[in-house]
């Protein structure tokens, strides 16, 4: 089953006066949509657009696994266990938030930032906060959350180039930039995907994808 979730059709936040723009792709605060929960272990998938001296300041989060992608800009991360750090395009953030952590996110740059954030259900929730940031992830070299059963995948590729999606019990494509042709002649054959839209796979084979443009994937690889 191949599922796929439009751009256009993400819940609208953030405060545009205070240069937050937010687009979620579950059910979020006052968007509340029974049958849009999660998918597999995917509790969340916002892009936030942060201006130039725009941010969230300090809050709290819990029993989530929330893993940071910056497409462009530099993001500025601090948290009540003490990490302080700036993420820029190619890093990977991840924070454990366990039993209980605040952070504040910025954009203390002088140019725009956009990042995708995922929020992810540990298998067991509580513990130790943890921090990591993994600089400059190799397309080759997926990421490891194992506390969710997930992996996450990076793909940027060149204008035709083509690449094979993970066969799992759930995957999760989101296209961050360019536009792509989902490929499976076995479910609903070519479907074109562009910038911000989501696909949510289950039970299939692994389909593949063909980049249109020159295109930035995440693919979320679940299991059950």
């Amino acid at each position: 089953m191949i599922d796929v979730r439009r751009s256009g059709d993400r819940y609208p936040g953030g405060e545009r006066e205070a240069g937050i723009r937010s687009f979620h792709a579950f059910s979020f605060g006052p968007h509340y949509d029974p049958e849009n929960l999660r998918f597999g272990a995917i509790l969340a998938c916002n892009e936030e657009q942060l201006a130039p001296g725009a941010g969230f300041d300090e809050h709290p989060h819990s029993h989530t696994e929330i893993v940071t992608w910056v497409v462009t800009g530099e993001l500025t991360h601090r948290d009540s266990t003490g990490h302080e750090s700036v993420v820029r395009p190619g890093d990977v953030q991840r924070l454990s938030s366990g039993g209980g952590v605040r952070h504040v996110e910025r954009n203390d740059s002088t140019e725009p930032l956009t990042f995708i954030q995922t929020w992810l259900a540990p298998r067991s929730p509580g513990g130790d906060p943890a921090y990591e940031v993994v600089h400059g992830i190799a397309d080759s070299t997926p990421y490891d959350v194992p506390e969710a059963g997930a992996l996450l995948h990076v793909r940027r590729l060149a204008e035709g180039e083509r690449t094979e999606l993970p066969a799992a019990p759930y995957v999760y494509l989101h296209v961050a930039q360019g536009t792509v042709r989902l490929r499976d002649t076995e479910l609903l054959g070519d479907t074109e995907l562009e910038q911000g839209d989501a696909a949510r796979i289950t039970a299939s084979s692994g389909p593949d994808v063909l980049a249109s443009t020159a295109a930035h994937l995440l693919i979320w690889e679940m299991s059950d």
